[in-house]
């Protein structure tokens, strides 16, 4: 898929990967800060560059209906098209390394990953893997040719052809959902709301399997009644099954709020279960049970969770609550 067309005679070129579509000028990038104007295409330049690479629980990410218990290698770049005061990886979302730094080829990630103990795939996350387009499509492929699975963990800021393609080599998908105000979106990341919902319904519809975090942050995104219409939209357009978690924020780059009360975690959790079956609090310390996958149909616990400790004790090897036979997974 062609990512960019000339936009006039002067070799600009506009970038066709996200809803910001980027006009840029000979040897400049887009506000992503990894794609360039070279020679009049667009280049990526940190095509191999990797900020991280670790084996990590699959709840990490966080997914807890995609192959529970298991573990997955993590891995993630610089860059991101998203602009959040709050990111809670600034330090490599809004940083690119200079390009002399080492990279990793396709085939030497996807080698990695098969060697990996235990290891289901690749989660391509921690940084906006959207910018990262070519290379984690070229990774995605051999990895599924090698029989691993592929995750992506994403804002969901991504135009509708790229996103289209992209379900045909991602298995699992996790959107962070911001917020459920286009206000939030414009003032706090850069982008607007609309083709993040969208891109939550074009990956419902494909099949993959989708979660949603969204992060809580006082006083910005944790109205009652903002839960209620996000809670009730996702119902609505990707499925009253697809999970949510809510996140707890905690103080990071230029936001110095006290971080999130636990107990707006759970009263907004709350008014989620109203429409969704499966709400998760996330980055809670302690065991609330707030991570426990309990059945919709008999309310029998099925999946124990404390932090990254899983205990599967009440499912099928079909995905079915044991108790009642109800499809969880």
């Amino acid at each position: 898929m062609k990512l960019w067309e000339k936009h006039n005679d002067d070799g600009t070129v506009r970038c066709l990967l996200c809803p910001h579509q980027c006009l840029i000028r000979p040897d400049e990038r887009g506000l992503c800060g990894v794609r360039e104007n070279r020679n009049g295409e667009i280049a990526l330049v940190t095509a191999g560059i990797i900020s991280g690479c670790a084996l990590d629980p699959i709840e990490k990410k966080p997914l807890y209906h995609f192959y529970p218990g298991s573990m997955i290698l993590s891995v993630g770049s610089y860059g991101c098209n998203l602009s959040c005061d709050f990111c809670q990886n600034y330090h490599i979302s809004q940083n690119v390394p200079d390009e002399e730094a080492v990279r990793l080829k396709p085939e030497q990630l996807v080698g990695q990953a098969v060697r990996a103990k235990n290891n289901i795939g690749i989660a391509y996350t921690y940084n906006e893997p959207v910018i990262w387009y070519e290379y984690v499509a070229e990774c995605a492929r051999l990895a599924a040719d090698e029989g691993l699975k592929n995750v992506m963990v994403s804002n969901g800021y991504i135009n509708r052809e790229p996103l289209s393609e992209m379900t045909d080599f991602i298995d699992a998908f996790n959107i962070d959902l911001k917020s459920f105000s286009n206000e939030f979106y414009r003032k706090y990341t850069g982008a607007t709301l609309k083709p993040v919902l969208d891109a939550i319904k074009i990956i419902a519809s494909s099949g993959r399997h989708l979660e949603i975090t969204t992060l809580i942050l006082p006083g910005l995104n944790d109205s009652p009644a903002m839960m209620r219409k996000e809670a009730e939209w996702i119902a609505d357009n990707a499925g009253q099954n697809v999970p949510l978690h809510l996140s707890r924020y905690f103080p990071m780059y230029r936001r110095h709020d006290p971080a999130t009360p636990p107990e707006t975690i759970m009263m907004l959790s709350e008014i989620a279960e109203e429409y969704l079956d499966y709400v998760y609090a996330g980055n809670m310390h302690g065991d609330d049970g707030g991570n426990d996958t309990i059945c919709p149909s008999c309310h029998a616990i099925v999946i124990r969770r404390t932090g990254y400790s899983v205990r599967i004790t009440g499912l099928t090897d079909e995905g079915r609550c044991q108790t009642c036979g109800h499809q969880i997974l």
